[in-house]
């Protein structure tokens, strides 16, 4: 059955048979070296409004506002996809907006096997979509707080106030506390998903629509978590994530926390960890 096409520009729809070429921590003076290295790994675990680094720790705290979830669903193997990819990488910085890149396989049949795709990324992408009630997967696709997104590079304004608050603690290069606790008005049952990205890389594209070009990516989601649903209580609620420092090749990672509506799968809060 042939794809329904999409009514926006720039869309690629998912490829068809029947279309092979559809586009679908007191009173201690510190240097001023010292403050500069503070405040620059305090930017690296994600904006966040409290931070700690002494030897071995990091964490990272939410704020009272709810941050702006972005998610890119893209491939190397799109020819949409690259303006898409650039716009998502300038928003590293900003301190209310939290990025990932989610790059699906089903564009690898077109000539060039994306290295960052992932069947697992397809699948939660195709969730989303019969969950929204959407006709088809697109890409470049996308989300903002779990909604489709077709404004971009336009954001909405954040500040909404948030629903939880998160507290992220490394304990070692592989591994994460993670505390959750539910404020008033939190949903009866909430969850918890987790990625982990990288920033950086670029590939010289050989085959495909992006053929000759040679594209860079940040905020690469090299592995996805779901830690499944809970009910709130009155304690908050305590994660250990397996979540390691650094990838192949001893690149940096940053960990992507995200808890959930369990029952819509909006997000409510996320943050990021970047040490």
């Amino acid at each position: 059955m042939q794809t329904p096409s999409p009514q926006w520009a720039g869309a690629h729809p998912l490829p068809s048979p029947d279309r092979p070429g559809a586009r679908p921590a007191g009173g201690v003076s510190l240097g001023l070296g010292t403050v500069l290295r503070r405040l620059w790994l305090a930017v690296l675990c994600g904006g966040a409004t409290s931070w700690a680094v002494a030897a071995d720790v990091c964490s990272a705290q939410s704020g009272p506002q709810q941050r702006l979830l972005v998610e890119l669903y893209t491939s190397e193997g799109c020819s949409s996809c690259p303006p898409a990819d650039r716009w998502l990488s300038s928003l590293r910085g900003q301190p209310q907006v939290l990025a990932v890149a989610f790059h699906v396989d089903y564009w690898d049949q077109l000539g060039w096997p994306d290295r960052f795709a992932q069947p697992a990324f397809t699948a939660r992408q195709q969730a989303l979509q019969r969950s929204s009630g959407a006709r088809f997967v697109y890409t470049p696709q996308v989300l903002v707080n779990g909604r489709d997104w077709r404004q971009w590079p336009q954001l909405p304004a954040a500040g909404v106030p948030a629903q939880v608050q998160l507290l992220a603690e490394r304990t070692g290069a592989a591994g994460v506390q993670l505390t959750v606790s539910p404020g008033a008005g939190a949903p009866a049952r909430l969850g918890l998903w987790w990625a982990l990205l990288e920033d950086g890389h670029q590939s010289a594209v050989k085959a495909g629509e992006n053929r000759g070009d040679t594209l860079r990516h940040d905020h690469v989601a090299r592995r996805w978590v779901d830690e499944g649903s809970w009910l709130p209580a009155a304690m908050p609620r305590r994660w250990t994530l397996a979540a390691p420092s650094h990838g192949e090749g001893g690149r940096a990672t940053k960990l992507l926390m995200v808890v959930t509506d369990a029952a819509s799968g909006a997000p409510l809060q996320a943050l990021q960890l970047g040490c």
